[in-house]
């Protein structure tokens, strides 16, 4: 199958640092070549894959200072457009800015949503464009524009060599942005009430530098309290394995949440906060534990001790690998190409497998 993948451009393919889209954009993007698909990648031109590489800008955006992706965007969308004949599919990762421009070719056009869906903003684009169909990363991240035009769910994977099994240790991880929707906070109080060492690798973005300046940072000062800051790929392994659970105590309906499943693929537990996808992605007392609150969430850190870390690697195995997850797409691809009969707004309009 010809497939092109276009991806933001605000960071490379994979990002050098922090980007869940574009790192699950590039675990796709290898696995479906690795299964034998002729794949091109429109990105940033310092991207490295596999897949032939169409550049949309020279570097990925956000780390040379540009800050209004727009101009770059649709000058890429162009070229994928002069382009379009040339493939099967034309998956899109870039919200809905290919709409209008690409209606007409709907019959073999997908959106990837990878963001939260709960604010109205984009839900006018889903009503004036039915015939653009989706992908939800989750079911939960759909619920709020439960009558757009929804081709199916596909969980995230990553490959299953990228992060080993872990022996685990005597800390508790926190891996994300420090921001009031992911709840740092939240699993400070947990490690302190449960006398474990916290090891928090986070950035700090700009719009959240006051909240982490007025509130976590007064934290940090207890011994218990390590802030590692950001890390990158190669770090994840031994920070994720070396752990004995991972803290994810958002406040937020996440509409994934990758490093849950890192996490997993390390044989580390999670403790999770029942909000979002949570609920699809951990197994309860297999890879992981939900809870409702902070005195849930301290007996939980006990548990996880428990919990054999073999058995939440087998968790990740079968669930939440990239080549499942290519699998997933391409039988995805498959009935959209068959399909016969115009998508309409509040149906799904695809011929069955």
């Amino acid at each position: 199958m010809r497939i092109a993948q276009i991806a933001p451009l605000a960071e490379a393919v994979p990002p050098k640092l922090y980007g869940g889209t574009e790192r699950v954009i590039w675990w796709l993007t290898e696995a479906l070549v690795a299964q034998g698909h002729e794949v091109t990648l429109f990105a940033s031109g310092d991207s490295q894959t596999s897949a032939r590489l169409v550049a949309g800008a020279e570097k990925g955006l956000r780390l040379v200072g540009i800050n209004d992706h727009l101009a770059s965007l649709l000058a890429m969308l162009d070229r994928v457009l002069s382009a379009a004949d040339q493939f099967d599919i034309l998956h899109f990762h870039i919200d809905f800015l290919q709409f209008p421009t690409f209606r007409h070719l709907a019959g073999k056009c997908l959106t990837t949503l990878h963001g939260r869906q709960d604010f109205p903003d984009f839900w006018p684009a889903y009503r004036t464009f039915p015939e653009m169909r989706l992908v939800s990363i989750s079911d939960d991240q759909r619920a709020p524009i439960v009558d757009a035009n929804f081709a199916g769910t596909i969980h995230h994977g990553l490959p299953a060599d990228l992060i080993p099994p872990g022996d685990g240790g005597d800390y508790l991880a926190f891996i994300g942005r420090i921001s009031p929707e992911k709840r740092p906070d939240r699993a400070i109080e947990i490690a302190r009430r449960a006398r474990m060492k916290l090891k928090i690798a986070a950035k700090v973005d700009r719009a959240d530098r006051d909240y982490f300046e007025r509130e976590i940072e007064p934290l940090l000062g207890d011994p218990l309290i390590e802030f590692v800051g950001e890390i990158g790929d190669s770090a994840k392994p031994a920070f994720l394995g070396g752990a004995r659970a991972l803290l994810f105590p958002i406040d937020w309906p996440e509409p994934f949440g990758l490093v849950m499943i890192e996490a997993m693929a390390a044989g580390t537990p999670v403790i999770a906060w029942r909000h979002g996808s949570t609920s699809e992605v951990i197994e309860e007392g297999r890879s992981g534990f939900l809870v409702d609150g902070i005195d849930q969430a301290v007996a939980a850190v006990g548990a996880a001790a428990r919990l054999p870390r073999a058995g939440v690697r087998a968790a990740f195995e079968q669930r939440f690998t990239a080549d499942r997850m290519a699998r997933d797409y391409v039988r995805l691809y498959e009935r959209l190409l068959r399909a016969d009969k115009p998508a309409m707004f509040g149906k799904t309009m695809i011929a069955a497998a």
